[in-house]
């Protein structure tokens, strides 16, 4: 990251200025066979050159590659599938091999997930598209994402093996209709995603499948079905996660085109770098299964130009070529630009609409046969644990202490809460669904708090940076996520300066009816759907007339005879007083990839959670292992990440532990001024072969 030069031996061997893309260098002709060899990449991340924190330096996985003369050309073979039905399919495969003559037959063969043969294909003929017969085909989705590997082997006429690629993919089909909305594998699937950075957070911009991993396993709770690579292409390894565990991804190739966003962004090098870029970009990620539709761009100036319907034509002309099977999107920030002044939006497959939710019926009805989604929704801002009087609706609002209320009602001046976005697409069935802005905090971008303020982080994020869920979270679920029963109460119940005051009550649900009760007296039953205050009472119920005494409070779910399904309590805890370590899972290998995450509650005596703590305190680290970081997802602490020690924010602090090579036990201790010191104890092993 970026502007990639690449030396051998100290000769200019190729360079490749996108940062985000992945692209390869064939260093035969400046190899010394036979001896030692230097391969150096210098990189010049220039400043200006993103609205975002990008990182810096080699952050994406580097390979050297050992091929015959005779090989199949890198991202060259492109597998699809078709006629999906009767208990059979048929998957289609194309490829280039470097030298055609030097081959004499090409063997494909199709392994289901546990390696047995399901499918097979000779051909004499080496560079002959294949289709071959798969017969009672798994199908790839969202709940059940089965995967085949198609192992293409290439032979010399002596039967000599020249090259071998095992390439995965999925057996799905795609349909997008005005009317139908989507459908994948004839089922209509609504669109529940979310626009990601690929930063993560206090272990910053550079790969980490583990990370990654937890990061989509926290949204999957969620509901979240879709992925937006915001606003560049991923990580090959993020889609190898949602082909794996079933996302659908909007992958997208740019944030700018020809007219400038940033001083140093992707304009200086469009015209001379997009049609390689793209063309590299859909031919790298065209075989994932998860990957449903190819956006050129997101909210590019080139929308208000005359010249930006020929630049969406030209991009999509690239997109097609490479890839027939999904369709060309855009997130677009200004439709009646976009459809009127440059007519950019007349030239894609499907309008990605970012915000602007009051014009989804007028659009959708103007262009009736035009494919509509929210492309980037909500940009709802909050602080994971902090709450704010009065409660009410808000736009960039400013606080001394550079916060944001997580009740979940303030916005960007051009966002939505998740309540006015729900009602926006229940009243436009004919949007597809939605990608709210964002799945996760991410470093740089601290709307509203910009320069001059001690904000480094995002707000936008449904979790924080640490990866710790804010309320929002239970919102969505309740929204998103019918298999599970959503009830969660907030605020915290920590009041003493609002005594005899009024502290709002609301509950994320998705059960019909709520009882409140404060120390044992109903506040009354709140039902969903009722349009209570404003809220649209979809997923949220209001008690806003409560006055804080300490105690509890409990929300208790109802059927329709009044009886009590769930209930959650939330008590007025005491003083700090100790700590509680809880590790992100149960098995750890003992591998330097393998990331631990251990999050740290601030207790009181009784074991209560103590909401309002931002209690001091070190870490430690001993045995087979060592701190990577340390995050307390405040916005506006400028302790570094790779310090080992950090106040709590909000009665919360995670560690990022980073087992060694070699298996053992791994102590992990943190303690602080009038904090009992608590420690967790993990063991490594082995990996799995």
């Amino acid at each position: 990251m970026s502007n990639a030069k690449v030396y051998v031996n100290g000769e200019f061997a190729g360079e490749w200025p996108y940062g985000y893309a992945s692209f390869y260098i064939d260093a035969t002709k400046f190899i010394k066979f036979g001896e030692k060899n230097l391969i150096a990449v210098r990189l010049d991340n220039k400043e200006k050159s993103s609205r975002w924190y990008t990182g810096a330096g080699l952050y994406r996985n580097v390979r050297l590659v050992y091929k015959n003369p005779v090989h199949i050309v890198k991202n060259s073979l492109f597998v699809t599938t078709g006629q999906i039905g009767n208990n059979a399919a048929v998957v289609r495969v194309k490829l280039e091999l470097s030298k055609p003559e030097g081959a004499a037959k090409v063997e494909h063969k199709i392994l289901d997930n546990l390696g047995n043969v399901a499918a097979f294909k000779e051909l004499s003929n080496p560079v002959e598209p294949a289709q071959i017969n798969l017969p009672n085909p798994k199908l790839w989705d969202t709940k059940t994402p089965n995967l085949y590997t198609l192992q293409t082997s290439v032979f010399d006429g002596s039967g000599n093996l020249l090259d071998r690629l095992d390439t995965r993919f999925g057996v799905r089909s795609l349909k997008f209709s005005r009317d139908g909305g989507f459908e994948l594998n004839g089922n209509k699937t609504k669109i529940q995603g979310v626009c990601m950075h690929h930063d993560l957070g206090p272990i910053g911009a550079a790969t980490n499948v583990r990370a990654l991993k937890r990061q989509l396993g926290i949204l999957k709770q969620m509901g979240c079905n879709a992925i937006r690579t915001s606003h560049n292409p991923p990580s090959p390894e993020l889609l190898d996660l949602c082909d794996e565990m079933g996302f659908l991804v909007q992958d997208e190739a740019f944030d700018e085109w020809r007219y400038a966003k940033c001083e140093n962004g992707y304009n200086k090098i469009f015209d001379k770098w997009a049609e390689k870029d793209l063309s590299a970009f859909v031919r790298r990620d065209r075989n994932h299964p998860c990957v449903f539709m190819w956006s050129i761009g997101n909210e590019v100036n080139d929308q208000h130009y005359a010249d930006g319907a020929a630049t969406a034509r030209f991009l999509k002309s690239i997109v097609y070529r490479e890839d027939g099977t999904r369709p060309v999107t855009s997130g677009l920030n200004s439709l009646e630009a976009a459809f009127t002044k440059s007519k950019l939006a007349q030239e894609l497959d499907i309008v990605g609409v970012n915000y602007q939710t009051k014009l989804y019926r007028e659009y959708a009805d103007k262009y009736p046969n035009m494919i509509f989604h929210g492309s980037e929704t909500a940009s709802t801002i909050s602080s994971r644990g902090a709450y704010y009087f009065p409660v009410k609706r808000a736009v960039d609002p400013f606080r001394g202490d550079y916060q944001a209320s997580s009740y979940d009602l303030e916005t960007a001046s051009w966002g939505q809460t998740p309540d006015e976005e729900f009602a926006a697409l229940d009243s436009n069935p004919s949007f597809l669904g939605e990608f709210v802005w964002t799945g996760f905090d991410y470093l740089g971008e601290p709307s509203p708090y910009n320069p001059g303020t001690p904000a480094r982080s995002s707000f936008f994020g449904i979790v924080d940076l640490a990866g710790m869920k804010k309320d929002r979270f239970y919102l969505y679920q309740a929204c998103w996520n019918p298999d599970v029963k959503v009830l969660h109460v907030l605020p915290h119940w920590n009041w003493p300066d609002r005594l005899g005051q009024c502290v709002p009550v609301h509950c994320y649900t998705n059960y019909d009816k709520v009882e409140l009760f404060v120390n044992g007296k109903s506040m009354g039953v709140r039902a969903r759907n009722a349009g209570r205050d404003g809220y649209n009472g979809r997923y949220r119920l209001v008690w806003d007339d409560v006055v804080y005494q300490p105690g509890e409070i409990k929300v208790v779910a109802l059927d329709k005879d009044n009886k009590a399904l769930q209930e959650k309590t939330v008590k007025t805890s005491g003083v700090p007083s100790k700590l509680r370590l809880t590790a992100d899972r149960d098995k750890f290998d003992a591998d330097p990839k393998e990331l631990i995450f251990v999050q740290i509650d601030v207790l009181d005596k009784d074991g209560n959670f103590c909401p309002r703590a931002n209690s001091f305190m070190f870490v430690e680290v001993n045995g087979a292992g060592k701190l990577r970081a340390l995050c307390n997802a405040d916005p506006t602490d400028q302790t570094g990440f790779s310090s080992n020690y950090m106040k709590s924010f909000n009665g919360k602090l995670l560690a990022v532990i980073e087992p060694s090579n070699t298996p053992g036990e791994i102590t992990v201790e943190a303690y602080g001024m009038s904090l009992v010191p608590s420690k967790i104890k993990l063991s490594t092993g082995a990996p799995e072969k």
